[in-house]
């Protein structure tokens, strides 16, 4: 017989552990402060934030640029955000025409501009589509954040600012990121618009 009370508490139990993890973990908390930074410049000189992910983390992505583009705590103007996830008819045409590796660098490409910031979610940090737009960002001089788990992947060494959740249980570090990226539309809300 299953115990579904004690599936629930282990399953809060490991996430809040690794949530413990992170604040015990002055690099991360260090690179949160870092980040919102580094977007409240693009954000005061005219940039946007552009976001990507896969699966889950395409969901977070469009979740996190929406929180900038609406609101999360307050009423206020609009923060320049857009997720890459949501052109069904750009994505599905360039994958089944080009290929599925190159749908973010394409976008980023066209619709990215120096002085602006990506932010790409992996959880495993080996998405090759999330590497590709990375590369693509850094030609344009668009700075770029990777949030990952597990010890990094191929993206790690790549992004000017890798954020590394450290679990190797996916959803607990998607739960992570969503968490981490709620802080920063935190900062960025209060520090803007305060």
């Amino acid at each position: 017989m299953i115990d579904k009370t004690q599936i629930i508490k282990n399953h809060l139990s490991e996430s809040l552990n690794v949530k413990n993890k992170i604040i015990e973990d002055n690099k991360l908390t260090i690179q949160i402060a870092e980040v919102s930074d580094l977007i409240i410049d693009s954000i005061n000189k005219g940039g946007k934030v552009i976001w990507c992910g896969n699966g889950g983390s395409a969901a977070d992505a469009q979740h996190l640029s929406t929180e900038l583009l609406g609101r999360l705590n307050f009423n206020r103007k609009p923060i320049s955000s857009i997720a890459l996830t949501t052109d069904t008819s750009f994505l599905t045409a360039w994958s089944n025409d080009i290929g599925f590796d190159s749908i973010f660098s394409r976008q980023v490409e066209g619709l990215g501009r120096s002085g602006d910031v990506l932010i790409g979610i992996s959880t495993s940090g080996n998405s090759t589509n999330i590497l590709e737009a990375i590369k693509s960002a850094k030609e344009k001089n668009i700075k770029t954040i990777a949030f990952l788990g597990k010890d990094g992947g191929k993206i790690k060494s790549q992004a000017d600012i890798s954020m590394v959740v450290p679990s190797e249980n996916t959803q607990h570090i998607q739960e992570s990121h969503i968490t981490i990226g709620h802080i920063i539309c935190d900062i960025l809300e209060q520090k803007l618009f305060s």
